[in-house]
């Protein structure tokens, strides 16, 4: 079995996180909030729509999930299901200027989903069934597919040319313990149109952010590729924002147990 703190079970972890976090965590404003803020749900709250009644439902779920238990739910997941991965070497799995993994069929998020969903214990599917993660056994699958294809490419991505630019906690949430992944602060398939239309300077093109798993899905889900190349193009920015402020503050608080 993988040492519970190897460096790949602890991005197979925050895979997991990000997923679970997803679901747990409401859906960001995709409007622009521009400087300076006024929050959209102010404006609104006047008309007679019920979306924003919607909206705020979904932001009283968030608020009452609690971080903690969040955790403890995250780490029994990841923990159960890591010496399950099959086959085995996926838990060992590394960068490899050879192999090409991303076109590789052995290593489709698919069927290593499938392959994994048969040597699961059978307590991971009934808690992820209990608390509604998945409907019944059959969707395991398609629960694991995106958390290995993102496991996998992360393991397997080669050195970054920004590593000089590293920080050592997450630029949104500070947490300090967690794994970091760069986030395109231009999204590079926008990169032609910025130029062509002058949004930036060609200089900017490559900014990154060093980011958590889970933060760095929340900015994805915060904003197309566009409007974060137009509006939110350096991490102040995206911090001043209400609703990223209250997603900072809250998952800043999912934090695994000393083991």
């Amino acid at each position: 079995m993988t040492a519970p703190d190897s460096e790949n079970y602890q991005i197979f972890r925050d895979c997991v996180s990000s997923a679970i976090v997803a679901r747990f965590s409401p859906t960001p404003r995709t409007k622009k909030a521009r400087r300076p803020r006024t929050t959209p749900r102010q404006k609104t709250s006047s008309r007679a729509d019920p979306k924003p009644e919607a909206e705020q439902v979904q932001q009283n779920e968030f608020t009452r999930t609690d971080p903690e238990d969040l955790a403890d739910f995250i780490d029994f997941i990841a923990t159960e299901t890591f010496p399950s991965l099959q086959p085995p070497t996926l838990q060992t799995l590394t960068y490899d200027p050879n192999t090409d993994f991303t076109s590789d069929k052995e290593y489709s998020p698919q069927h290593l989903a499938e392959r994994t969903s048969h040597t699961l214990p059978a307590s991971i599917t009934d808690t992820l069934t209990a608390y509604a993660v998945i409907e019944s056994a059959s969707d395991i699958p398609y629960f694991l597919a995106p958390i290995l294809g993102e496991y996998v490419a992360s393991v397997t991505k080669p050195p970054p040319v920004w590593a000089t630019t590293r920080t050592d906690a997450c630029e949104i949430c500070e947490r300090d313990w967690i794994p970091l992944s760069y986030h395109h602060l231009i999204p590079r398939s926008v990169h032609a149109k910025v130029v062509k239309k002058g949004w930036h300077e060609e200089w900017r093109l490559n900014s990154v952010a060093w980011l958590c798993r889970a933060c760095h899905s929340f900015v994805h889900r915060m904003a197309s590729n566009e409007e974060l190349a137009r509006e939110w193009f350096t991490v102040e920015r995206i911090c001043e924002r209400e609703d990223v402020m209250d997603w900072a503050r809250w998952v800043g608080r999912v934090r695994w147990k000393a083991r």
